[in-house]
């Protein structure tokens, strides 16, 4: 009878200790997947920042490319503009400068008027 229950209860022990560790052995396995798990889902998150830097990297780079570009023409329209400024400019001056010589022009021309009227109305001389 004590021979029994010991032998029992040994028994009782050995599935224990052997459901203990199959349940052991099932919460390390599960810990396993679950740290798995977490680093896929971290990794997939970490993996989509990495693509989204490289194309920001990437649309930054043709970015400072169009600036640039941009930049140029703009250097270039500037110097079209101070050139036809500066045609414009000439052009000013020469107006200007044909203004004058036409108020010049009629004025001499009045004085010449003038002066043939006043011959004109003084008797002949001997």
């Amino acid at each position: 009878m004590l021979s029994s229950m010991v032998s029992r209860h040994q028994t009782k022990q050995k599935e224990k200790k052997e459901e203990i560790e199959s349940k052991r052995l099932e919460a390390i396995d599960c810990s396993v997947d679950l740290t798995a798990n977490l680093v896929n889902h971290l990794n997939d998150g970490v993996a989509k920042t990495y693509v989204n830097q490289r194309r920001l990297d990437s649309e930054s780079k043709q970015l400072v490319q169009n600036v640039t570009q941009f930049s140029r023409s703009v250097h270039q329209w500037l110097q079209l503009m101070n050139a036809f400024n500066k045609t414009v400019k000439e052009l000013g001056d020469v107006h200007n400068w044909s203004q004058t010589i036409e108020h010049d022009m009629r004025t001499v021309s009045s004085a010449l008027e003038y002066t043939y009227k006043t011959r004109q109305s003084l008797p002949p001389q001997p």
